[in-house]
């Protein structure tokens, strides 16, 4: 019994710990300056001005090359591969907003004997004076490309099929005007269009086709008719 009592006195007579002292510390905030990056040199600013530059010229390269990809060389207009391009975007257009338009394939009729009686060289300037005719009937939202040798594509936009074959009518014409004098000859080449119609349900495959088709038919009319 008296071992219980001394115990419990004992207990009675520790002192508390302070409850300052049971307590973590605050730490203690730094009165330096925030760290900052250092600042750039005049070296490294000429150096990002530098490339900069040269992403920019790269650039431009690139935008370059990728154009005369789909330009033809000779003639400035799009080839195969760009006036195709603009075919689809136009198409994907019509689609969108319910717009039309027509497609007229035309292919010189005798440019193959003129660049064997007279060279390539004349059959460029036969090319180059078509080109130019077919630029002046058309307006600047139309393109017209080669698709290859003799071979060009006209994309005319908010056409009806009948507006588009009084086009092609005129685009035949224009040509049978042009003539030219080589050795002392003059020599015209003519040539022949097909048309076809470009709606919200068009692709670009087949309107080329029909095109094409269309052009073969005209061209042996042509022929009937001038035989």
């Amino acid at each position: 019994m008296k071992k219980k009592t001394r115990a419990t006195a004992s207990r009675a007579g520790k002192r508390p710990k302070s409850a300052a002292f049971g307590r973590k510390s605050a730490p203690r905030r730094s009165t330096l300056p925030a760290s900052r990056p250092p600042a750039a040199s005049n070296g490294t600013k000429a150096t990002v001005r530098r490339l900069k530059a040269e992403l920019a010229r790269t650039q431009a390269q690139i935008e370059e090359l990728q154009a005369s990809a789909d330009t033809d060389f000779l003639l400035g207009i799009p080839n195969r591969r760009g006036f195709e391009r603009e075919l689809n975007r136009a198409i994907a257009y019509m689609k969108r907003y319910r717009a039309s338009g027509a497609l007229v394939v035309l292919d010189v009729d005798r440019l193959k004997p003129i660049n064997d009686a007279f060279g390539h060289a004349a059959g460029d300037q036969v090319l180059k004076a078509i080109v130019a005719a077919l630029l002046a009937q058309v307006r600047s939202s139309d393109v017209v490309g080669r698709l290859g040798g003799d071979e060009f594509a006209l994309l005319l936009w908010n056409l009806s099929e009948t507006d588009a074959r009084a086009k092609a009518a005129a685009l035949e014409e224009a040509i049978d005007r042009l003539s030219f004098v080589f050795d002392g000859r003059t020599i015209s080449a003519g040539a022949s269009a097909g048309v076809s119609v470009l709606d919200i349900h068009s692709e670009a495959g087949r309107a080329l086709e029909a095109a094409d088709s269309a052009m073969y038919v005209r061209k042996a009319l042509r022929r009937h008719e001038v035989s």
